[in-house]
């Protein structure tokens, strides 16, 4: 199973490698980032790739960037990926890299819930909440809730775990105002993203936005948006509450580790061909419904 692990671009200095993107300066505004074919399952970045899924990312990233531009400003220059590499480093980045203006990151995962699934419905049959907001009683898994949550996380560095705060903690570690208008900026991103995507039969379950502040102060959308790496997606045509639905996601494949076994620490188990395949055929299939 072949596929981009680490990129290695000469004419740039590499300044960061996180659980997928490899980041490399441009200049003191601008840098490249490089969508990789590694997968990250639990805060565990595996050793097998997932086939051309950099650039599946990287396509359906910049589709969502454009759909809701009206929402909130992205950290999308406008410069092309040609005009800051070209030879072997252009053939190596070209479409899953894009030129992104180098923000001030706020330390936190904007995660909005609009379903109950996952760490949340295992939350939700323990206490009735999730992360400590207090939901209706009789609620099954998979069930849409009532409107869509703000369940905010730390932002961990790679190969450490996100930890769920409350919005009190958000709101001490960036500040009442700034914690708002993440708030309210993720779900306003949620609603209409998930209104587009129901009318091409894909349920948004969940997701994490990524927020920065440009150099005057302006909340900007960046590294990634609506993927299947940072979302749960679902088939509208299979949907039933009541179980784990299939899903476009990453899901896929932490449901296989999570039947080995596994106790989420490093190193994961090898990811058979067949699962790596499945994985990145399950992207493609959203990506395509989402852009055809």
């Amino acid at each position: 199973m072949t596929g981009l692990t680490t990129s290695h671009l000469n004419s740039l200095k590499k300044i960061y490698s996180g659980k997928v993107r490899d980041l490399y300066e441009i200049d003191d505004k601008r840098m490249l980032m490089v969508a990789t074919d590694r997968l990250s399952a639990f805060d565990v970045i595996l050793n097998e790739p997932i086939p051309e899924k950099g650039k599946i990312l990287t396509a359906i990233s910049n589709f969502w960037f454009a759909k809701l531009q009206h929402v909130v400003p992205n950290h999308l220059t406008g410069d092309n990926v040609a005009d800051v590499l070209s030879g072997d480093d252009l053939a190596q980045a070209e479409g899953r890299s894009v030129v992104a203006k180098r923000l001030k990151a706020i330390p936190v995962e904007a995660i909005v819930r609009g379903y109950l699934a996952g760490s949340g419905w295992k939350e939700y049959q323990q206490h009735g909440s999730v992360c400590g907001i207090a939901l209706p009683a009789g609620l099954r898994e998979a069930d849409k809730l009532p409107e869509p949550i703000f369940t905010p996380s730390t932002k961990a560095a790679v190969g450490d775990h996100d930890e769920n705060i409350s919005f009190a903690q958000c709101e001490a570690l960036i500040g009442t105002e700034l914690a708002n208008k993440v708030r309210e900026t993720a779900i306003a991103l949620y609603m209409a993203a998930a209104e587009y995507a129901a009318s091409r039969g894909i349920i948004i379950c969940d997701t994490k936005f990524e927020f920065g502040l440009d150099e005057e102060g302006t909340l900007t959308l960046m590294d990634e948006a609506l993927t299947p790496d940072s979302s749960r997606f679902w088939p509208a045509d299979s949907y039933a509450p009541g179980s784990n639905p299939p899903s476009f996601d990453k899901q896929f494949v932490r449901d296989w580790l999570e039947a080995t076994g596994w106790n989420k620490t490093p190193p994961a188990p090898a990811v058979p061909v067949e699962v790596a395949q499945k994985t990145a055929d399950k992207y493609r299939e959203a990506l395509t419904r989402l852009t055809a």
